[in-house]
């Protein structure tokens, strides 16, 4: 009887223990752009006493300036300040390199992550402050091996990524992971060769997944040519016209889902010309406009589910989200240079819209509708209690196109309808990945 006893509570122990480690099985989770997280099993850490008193030494010299930096670098998950980075480095560059730099930094963080998780459980070496009780502790204890440091596995991505298709900024992001690794050891959370270990393997990733990923970008140059009947965009420097031609991630290619050609916009624009505006209707197209919601949402839902402080499960959701804007991105350009679909105030010049600007390429069909739909399909798979209200910012980023006198309302029902589609099959891919 007492032998029974002393083995259920031995079972009921090991479960607690289980369920109080972060994703234990996240190593098995598949891969992007690598085959397996197992292939990249680092060699098993060799104990090393002295590294025990370099983070003791440390942390004696903790100054104002270093615990700055450990909580800088404790918000959110390991890759949070690396996608703010490459959010406003992105979105403001002029190459056909922009998007894709932005999708494979989160998905070889994924990656990475992954083959830090297969490494951490084959070898469970134990945090710094639990191998010695003089070790502090500056940040929320991580439930999970110490080897490798999951934040140096960020910094090797981040910085790798970003300093190769943003050359000037290589010193730069190079420092700044160095004071992630750092803040990471003096917090008493990684010894030093976790964060080395971390490191290399995040940068021999990023460097595999940019030699998988360098055909992605179409090599041929646009011909200059562009379509001379009436009723069609016209510009003198149209943005990215080879941007449909991307090679994609989940779609079979950026015309998996091309809609059919747009109508005649008669009925359109006599709908937009009658359309009386007012200050809730101005201030939605003007927020639209400006605002980056979508990238805001998934950083306050992932605070308010507690999921940035497991970085598999975080960094999973990044990459399905960059991926999504990625072939996103791609379809909807597809279908704006097949059809070269006109703008209301090319449509009809007495009109004018109240942003009072004409984006540099064709308006068929809305990539505000596109992103945003397939986007909050995406987050309510991720969060299903919001699934009404992401839902509803998505018709309301489409329609602030409309209000804002950019697009037909043509433009914003046919690029939801694309979104979802493009959600569907992101959706499918990530039910098959391992991690439910």
């Amino acid at each position: 009887m007492k032998k029974n006893i002393l083995l259920l509570f031995l079972l009921m122990l090991s479960n607690a223990l289980l369920i109080a480690q972060t994703e234990p099985k996240a190593g098995e989770w598949k891969t992007w752009f690598i085959r397996s997280g197992k292939d990249y099993r680092l060699q098993a850490p060799v104990f090393n006493k002295d590294e025990i008193n370099d983070v003791i030494s440390r942390q004696q010299k903790i100054d104002s300036a270093t615990l700055a930096s450990i909580t800088y670098w404790s918000a959110g998950a390991p890759g949070y300040r690396w996608q703010e980075m490459i959010m406003s480095l992105w979105m403001s560059d002029t190459t056909y390199y922009g998007a894709l730099s932005n999708m494979l930094l989160s998905v070889a963080i994924y990656d990475a992550t992954i083959a830090a998780w297969d490494t951490k459980y084959a070898y469970n070496r134990p945090r710094p402050f639990a191998a010695d009780k003089r070790i502090k502790t500056y940040t929320v204890l991580p439930e999970s091996p110490s080897y490798p440091c999951e934040h140096a596995v960020g910094a090797g991505v981040a910085s790798t990524i970003i300093g190769h298709f943003f050359p000037s900024l290589k010193d730069s992001v190079h420092k700044l992971a160095i004071r992630q690794m750092e803040s990471r050891i003096a917090a008493g959370v990684a010894f030093p060769s976790d964060a080395r270990a971390g490191f290399e393997l995040g940068r021999r990733i990023a460097l595999k997944e940019i030699e998988a990923t360098s055909g992605f970008v179409p090599k041929n140059a646009w011909d200059g040519k562009m379509p001379t009947q009436p009723g069609l965009w016209v510009g003198k420097k149209p943005m990215m016209p080879m941007a449909g031609q991307y090679k994609t991630v989940v779609l079979d290619s950026g015309s998996q889902f091309r809609p059919p050609p747009p109508p005649d916009f008669a009925k359109d624009m006599e709908e937009l010309k009658n359309y009386k505006q007012t200050f809730r209707s101005t201030s939605n197209a003007y927020f639209w406009a400006t605002q980056s919601f979508w990238e805001d949402q998934l950083a306050k839902k992932l605070f308010e589910q507690n999921l940035h402080l497991n970085p598999p499960r975080a960094a999973r959701i990044y990459a399905l989200t960059a991926i999504t804007i990625y072939d996103g991105f791609t379809a909807c350009w597809d279908a704006k240079y097949t059809y070269w679909g006109i703008r209301p105030s090319q449509y009809d010049t007495s009109f004018r819209p109240i942003l009072f600007f004409n984006p540099p390429f064709p308006g068929y069909p809305s990539g505000h509708a596109v992103i945003s739909s397939a986007v909050s399909e995406l987050y309510s798979y991720f969060f299903p209690a919001d699934k009404i209200y992401f839902q509803k910012k998505a018709k309301d980023a489409a329609e602030s196109r409309f209000q804002g006198g950019i697009h037909f309302r043509t433009d914003n029902e046919v690029g939801l309808e694309l979104g979802r589609k493009l959600a569907g099959k992101i959706i499918e891919k990530a039910r098959s990945d391992g991690s439910e």
